[in-house]
């Protein structure tokens, strides 16, 4: 690399922040514009808006057109591993329960708490899903929930607006609280004050998030029949998020509020059943029939148990390789010496052509141009190791074994392709400037910015399909506009991270994973189209709740 070729970031290229700004946001709308309007595969529509942001990215932010292009390079290697490698190893992990039929025992496991299937919903989605992300994150959660709901009879659409809506309330504090410390350590604020913010944020959505997965499951008629057991399930998962987030451990929260909401469900359900839930099954049959696609809810008999009783041992034998997952990941991510001995594998490098070319304000390498390869300790080696020992405890061959993998590939080849192009993308808007200037201009509306401050952190979870990312993006600069207009640091910090959680269920990235674990390969902008409406929705409550807590009406509520 030549001295012509070190850059620096412009947040204000063009002279006008609000010019700079929009500018900035083509490439962002352009993706939106060709999945949602267009209706474009999200591989078409990844790879075109990277385009589009490496063109602005040299004409506009004058980035050298070779370091746009190799910043798009960088985060394809980056979409592939750790991101797809997680969502492949989840997947896998899912089949190799399937194939070796212990899967059926764990449906009727779930129906021994209640064969509805709209409470199977919010407690595999809700309860379940957020215990994965708790530990794994990474679209492992929408990957094994959203098969674990075909299997029980939901239409794959359905299953996978579902799993994506369910995946919101638990993110902030989802991989052991990994967006919260990255916040933590940009900003310098303690992360457990940040995190007792989001506790007091988060929450308010938790208690709502089973009553609209029962809207989405079967409508209004579901919302009547079964409200009781949302309304359980999503106070004892909000009011227990709340207590872990402030008094407890960040990093256990949504573990322990997954656990308890689950609980509460299970001790509600003893003493009462909803009315209509074989009606309920009958329908989503019947919108499975017509949709022509296979009924799945027994396709894997040929692998199970002679269909006898359900007994204690077939119980343990279902529920064990769940039970795997969170003692390794909990052992992983909790047990300091065994956390360092995997962290000491990771292999760390400067990615060539980018480390020490592209600097920041300080004159310093960028972060995000430091690969690092975590082969041992990303949660999708843990998944893999994971999946091998339940193949050995469940005695399935090697060649099924292996087999699966190899089918997982080729299942989500168009899956890998958009999530590298999505991941690309994230990296050339990154790298080149265009989303710091974005978020500049947002920020430059003062002492309203409480109200908007949810949206950045909504915008870099769309685009990046993490919480992580986005706090990587935006907390710095939350920070920094919060002193600018002489308001909370720490809640314009915890804003980004509530906000992102709302994002991550329409980044194309988490729909390509739900879309693939379902097997709708292709549909990815017509689930856009479908569970953008609720993302919106979500965001404006949000930013009305946050813009409040600013002011003395609800500056109670904070910490």
């Amino acid at each position: 690399m030549t001295p012509l070729e070190v850059f620096t970031p412009d947040i204000n290229p063009l002279g006008a922040q609000w010019l700079s700004a929009l500018v900035g946001l083509i490439p962002i709308v352009t993706m939106m514009v060709t999945l949602a309007v267009l209706r474009w595969k999200a591989h078409w529509a990844g790879l075109f808006s990277t385009a589009v942001a490496i063109v602005i990215a040299v004409v506009a932010f004058r980035m050298p057109f070779g370091l746009a292009v190799n910043s798009g390079v960088e985060g394809f290697f980056f979409g592939l591993f750790p991101i797809i490698w997680i969502v492949i190893a989840a997947i896998w992990f899912y089949q190799i329960t399937v194939v070796s039929g212990r899967f059926n025992d764990l449906r009727d496991t779930f129906n021994l708490i209640s064969d509805d299937p709209r409470v199977q919903a919010i407690l595999i989605a809700f309860c379940f899903g957020g215990l994965l992300e708790a530990l794994a994150g990474f679209g492992a959660p929408v990957a094994i929930t959203g098969v674990m709901l075909m299997a029980i009879g939901f239409p794959a659409f359905r299953a996978a607006m579902v799993v994506l809506l369910a995946n919101t309330a638990p993110v902030a504090f989802g991989a052991v609280a990994i967006p919260i410390i990255t916040a933590g350590n940009l900003t310098g604020i303690d992360y457990r004050e940040i995190g007792a913010y989001v506790g007091h944020q988060t929450p308010i959505l938790a208690f709502f998030v089973p009553f609209l997965l029962l809207l989405l499951a079967d409508g209004i008629r579901g919302l009547k029949e079964v409200w009781p057991v949302a309304m359980a399930i999503g106070a004892g998962f909000a009011v227990t998020q709340w207590i872990s987030a402030t008094y407890i451990s960040v990093e256990l929260t949504d573990v322990i509020a997954s656990l308890v909401g689950l609980g509460v469900g299970v001790l509600v359900l003893k003493v009462w059943q909803p009315k209509g839930g074989h009606a309920a099954l009958e329908r989503m049959r019947a919108e499975v029939a017509a949709s022509g696609a296979a009924d799945i809810t027994g396709a894997h008999d040929e692998h199970s148990r002679d269909r006898g009783p359900l007994t204690p041992r077939h119980i343990a034998m279902a529920l064990l390789p769940y039970v795997l997952v969170i003692i390794i990941f909990s052992v992983a991510k909790l047990v300091p010496p065994v956390t360092k001995a995997l962290t000491s594998t990771d292999v760390k490098f400067g990615w060539p052509g980018l480390y020490g070319n592209v600097l920041n304000s300080a004159g310093e390498p960028v972060s995000s141009t430091m690969f690092n390869f975590n082969w041992l300790s990303n949660p999708g080696t843990l998944l893999a190791i994971t999946a091998i020992l339940v193949a050995l405890i469940y005695r399935v061959s090697a060649r099924d074994t292996w087999g699966e993998l190899r089918n997982t590939v080729v299942k989500m080849r168009w899956s890998i392709l958009t999530v590298g192009s999505v991941l690309a993308l994230a990296y050339v808007l990154n790298l080149s400037g265009q989303t710091i200037a974005v978020g500049t201009w947002i920020a430059g509306t003062g002492a309203a910015f409480a109200f908007l401050s949810p949206t950045l952190g909504w915008i870099g979870t769309a685009i990046t399909g993490s919480d992580t990312s986005a706090n990587a993006l935006f907390a710095k600069l939350q920070q920094t506009a919060g002193a600018a207009a002489g308001l909370d640091q720490t809640l314009l910090v915890a804003a980004n991270t509530s906000g992102g959680v709302v994002g991550k269920m329409i980044s194309p990235q988490n729909l390509a994973i739900a879309c693939s674990a379902v097997g709708i390969v292709g549909q990815e902008s017509a689930l856009l189209r479908k569970v953008v409406w609720w993302s919106l929705g979500m965001l404006a409550a949000l930013c009305l709740l946050i813009g409040l807590q600013s002011t003395p009406i609800l500056s109670w509520m904070l910490p």
